[in-house]
């Protein structure tokens, strides 16, 4: 039984890890694809690496308050193992759904760009992207979307 609550887990983790979406500068969705987007010219003024929180949806918790009732329904007979099936719920929900944001989480990149006319912005996007002071980098909005890459 524990070894199948081990695999379920594992399986669980894998299943979020897949269903999180990039938010780098250099990946577009299927619905961005044959779109304009403005583009805007710039300089790189500041640039600092951050982290993006993971996300927070009802998958982590769900899939967490399962795997714990099953494994606490194994704990006891009768009455035990009843209250053994909703304590493993709760702390698996908790526990599930502190796994979703760990794992979703990402290493990103804050960039503050000063536009060709004069306007300074951030963009804040996911991925390992370097930017130094004094880069040349477009920065491209459509769609609510907006990133910045070098050029």
């Amino acid at each position: 039984m524990k070894q199948t609550n081990f695999f379920l887990l594992l399986g669980m983790a894998v299943a979020m890890g897949g269903c999180a979406s990039s938010k780098s500068g250099d990946t577009y969705t299927r619905d961005e694809a044959r779109r304009v987007q403005n583009v805007q010219m710039g300089t790189v003024e500041a640039s600092r690496p951050i982290k993006i929180e993971g996300t927070k949806t009802v998958i982590g918790s769900g899939a967490g308050t399962v795997v714990g009732a099953i494994a606490g329904s194994s704990t006891g007979q009768g009455k035990g193992s009843a209250i053994g099936s909703v304590l493993g719920a709760v702390a698996g929900g908790v526990v599930g759904a502190a796994a979703e944001e760990g794992i979703t989480r990402q290493d990103g990149v804050e960039v503050t760009v000063r536009l060709e006319s004069g306007r300074l912005i951030s963009v804040v996007q996911a991925g390992k992207d370097q930017f130094q002071p004094g880069d040349k980098v477009r920065v491209l909005e459509g769609g609510g979307e907006t990133r910045v890459t070098h050029y």
